[in-house]
């Protein structure tokens, strides 16, 4: 692959990202469930000290989480995930 396409690839990559982020209102969070605690208190302070929605954060394992992680970009899937 020569370095034209992949920057055309990881650019219309960061559009669309972009795109979806900005459809949601709220930060959805999937993965660990040792790191969910840490991530939980993160959240709830992140919506305490800002204007914006505190972030879901859901426990369904390292595993579980990178594998709803990848399945997609859009609303309908979590924006970060936790290992």
């Amino acid at each position: 692959m020569n370095t034209t396409r992949i920057m055309a690839i990881a650019a219309a990559a960061t559009v669309a990202l972009a795109t979806s982020a900005q459809a949601r209102d709220q930060i959805r969070i999937v993965g660990s469930s040792t790191v969910f605690p840490f991530s939980t208190t993160v959240a709830e302070q992140f919506g305490k000290t800002n204007d914006f929605k505190t972030p879901v954060v859901e426990s369904t394992g390292s595993g579980g989480g990178l594998k709803l992680f990848c399945t997609g970009v859009g609303v309908q899937y979590p924006d970060i995930t936790n290992a």
